[in-house]
């Protein structure tokens, strides 16, 4: 075996080191919300936690669970992520196979048209007022159809689907199958990175989204998690919040140390990135390669 040189140990160590820094950077921030959102009310307002939560608690998460909107604001929030990726999977495969096509005649057109979405924008107001004239203001459909098919997407798609052997696709035509066939039974199974990939990016977006509900949504009820979590964070000051708690009687370990406003405002942070830090571990291992072959070539 090839002895490694000096050089290349030193630049493993180097890369090591760089990695183990990015590592902590990353974690501290998410380790010290946890420790707060579990922390007793006077070593948060102390400023004493760091990243072990100290007077272990679950009080901020029982006042958070008692909040109504919590539960409807996830229950939103999967339907948005799981109904806006699922019709942008869908919609985008079918915009990008025709374009895969030998012989379609509108590929150039279409090909142009998309090309000069990715330049120009129609901007908030035109967008708003083509959301009220279709009357969505104020439905879920506004969280879900808006973002069905995007250029950059469908370019990556085409990508992906002419990159596989066109054997396949030839044999299915021989066995009688007609284009939708072929896109949903020799395609589809083929492009599992591509989708997993994509799937991943639509769920995170999407459950991420607020400023859209923000513009287009006025009943509180229909209000995705990150808008009740932008409430806690930003809508609500510390006098209105510590009533709150005080009406709730929620107190730990003797008078003096109830619950802090900030524990609160953690704990919220913390079951809304819950859901997408135990979806990661199933996307990863398409992640890279969906990614690579998309971009192979233009």
């Amino acid at each position: 075996m090839k002895k490694e040189s000096l050089g290349s140990r030193i630049f493993d160590v180097f890369n090591i080191m760089i990695m183990v820094f990015i590592l902590v950077v990353v974690l501290y921030p998410i380790l010290n919300i946890v420790a707060t959102s579990l922390s007793g009310g006077r070593y948060v307002s102390s400023g004493s936690v760091s990243v072990w939560p100290k007077g272990l608690t679950l009080d901020a998460y029982k006042y958070i669970f008692k909040d109504v909107f919590i539960y409807k604001g996830y229950m939103n929030s999967i339907i948005y992520a799981i109904g806006s990726t699922g019709i942008m999977l869908l919609f985008t495969s079918m915009m990008a196979y025709p374009l895969t096509v030998q012989g379609f005649i509108g590929k150039k057109f279409i090909t142009v048209f998309l090309t000069i979405t990715m330049f120009f924008g129609g901007g908030l107001i035109p967008t708003y007022l083509l959301i009220r004239n279709l009357g969505m203001i104020d439905t879920l459909w506004v969280m879900i159809l808006p973002g069905a098919v995007g250029a950059y997407n469908v370019f990556l798609f085409r990508t992906f689907f002419s990159n596989i052997p066109s054997e396949l696709k030839e044999a299915a035509y021989i066995d009688g199958a007609n284009e939708f066939v072929v896109l949903s039974k020799v395609i589809f199974p083929l492009s599992k990175p591509l989708l997993a990939t994509f799937a991943l990016f639509g769920i995170v977006g999407s459950w991420n989204a607020w400023f859209e509900a923000l513009i287009y949504l006025q009943d509180q009820g229909k209000y995705p998690l990150q808008m009740i979590l932008r409430n806690y964070l930003f809508t609500l000051d510390n006098n209105e919040i510590q009533g709150r708690v005080g009406a709730a009687n929620v107190a730990i370990n003797g008078p003096g140390n109830k619950l802090d406003p900030q524990a609160i405002r953690m704990a919220i942070i913390v079951i809304t990135m819950f859901p997408i830090m135990c979806i990661y571990p199933f996307f990863q291992k398409y992640f890279t390669k969906g990614m690579f072959v998309g971009s192979i070539k233009g």
